[in-house]
């Protein structure tokens, strides 16, 4: 009976642990880099499934984990066919998408989760014969079949196939016509808000990202959402008139304003924030960081992600 006992304990032990989350950023620019554009591989700790947010680059970001120690024993094509699940991409922008599509001969069938505006774009403008193949389910002829679209809903709670999570998609006001969204991932005790790219509500004249911070104040209260990835593209000297949909360390703090004003300064302060999409044009990373680490009036903690780099999640 006692060998049961401890076989019990450790199996609820083990699945307690196995509920934090590691992210590893295959690319983490939103432009000048294409062996480092915006993806990052998100999955329990214990485990090597993994669904990749956007996927900029995929071949260059494993191969740097690789050399750094965030994957071990294993290979560059055992990861891309086994250990990436599927893949949300956020919108049809190329920076968010191209080594998905690079990648694809050697990969394997796998779900694509997005919203019905970027399934358009992946339909209508890659996957074809004249841009590339038609790797996916739907679309020009002939159809091979290894991507399966999955059509998320804004605002509607899926399973994302092959891992213990779900993801709930949100819409962003980026460049219009074209849209943008961010998901929300969960599993039992954890979750990730991750965006594309994104303009300011009072910039966009839109209430966007204060529908998504009224949805996830009550998980920020509860401790459940403590990791928030968000772009932050430009530095502060970029006029508003030419962000093109996209933030700056002042416009990221006015939204963080906004969602302080329903969590309160005390759940600020155990908020982590990483940024990404950032643009590597002269010495832009340095000034956005500084401009963020300096003028941090909610005490949050920003991380600035290397590619390859392992980011452990408790």
């Amino acid at each position: 009976m006692k060998k049961y006992l401890i076989n019990i304990c450790f199996i609820i032990s083990m699945f307690t642990f196995a509920q934090n989350l590691k992210i590893i950023p295959l690319g983490v620019y939103g432009g000048s880099n294409e062996s480092n554009l915006s993806s990052y591989l998100l999955a329990e700790e214990n485990t090597t499934d993994y669904i990749a947010l956007d996927a900029g680059t995929i071949y260059s970001g494993i191969n740097k984990a690789i050399e750094n120690g965030s994957f071990t024993n294993t290979t560059i094509e055992n990861i891309l066919k086994n250990n990436i699940k599927g893949y949300f991409i956020s919108h049809g922008h190329l920076d968010h998408l191209s080594g998905m599509l690079i990648n694809s001969p050697e990969d394997s069938s796998k779900p694509i989760y997005a919203i019905k505006e970027t399934i358009e774009v992946l339909k209508n403008k890659y996957f074809t014969n004249t841009a590339w193949i038609n790797f996916a389910n739907e679309g020009e002829s002939p159809i091979l079949n290894k991507y399966q679209y999955i059509y998320a809903e804004i605002g509607k709670v899926f399973s994302i196939y092959n891992t213990n999570f779900t993801g709930t998609v949100f819409e962003l006001s980026h460049v219009n016509p074209l849209k943008s969204s961010a998901i929300l991932v969960e599993n039992n005790k954890h979750a990730v808000l991750y965006f594309g790219d994104t303009g300011a509500d009072r910039v966009e004249k839109s209430d966007k990202l204060a529908k998504i911070w009224k949805e996830i104040a009550p998980k920020i209260k509860s401790g459940k959402l403590k990791t928030i990835m968000i772009e932050v593209s430009f530095p502060n000297s970029q006029s508003e008139k030419i962000l093109y949909g996209h933030l700056t360390p002042y416009l990221l703090n006015e939204e963080m304003g906004k969602l302080a004003k329903l969590v309160g300064k005390n759940n600020m302060k155990k908020l982590s924030i990483i940024v990404t999409h950032i643009k590597p044009k002269d010495d832009n990373e340095q000034i956005i960081k500084n401009e963020l680490l300096n003028t941090n009036p909610y005490s949050i903690n920003y991380i600035f992600p290397k590619q390859g780099d392992l980011i452990i999640l408790k």
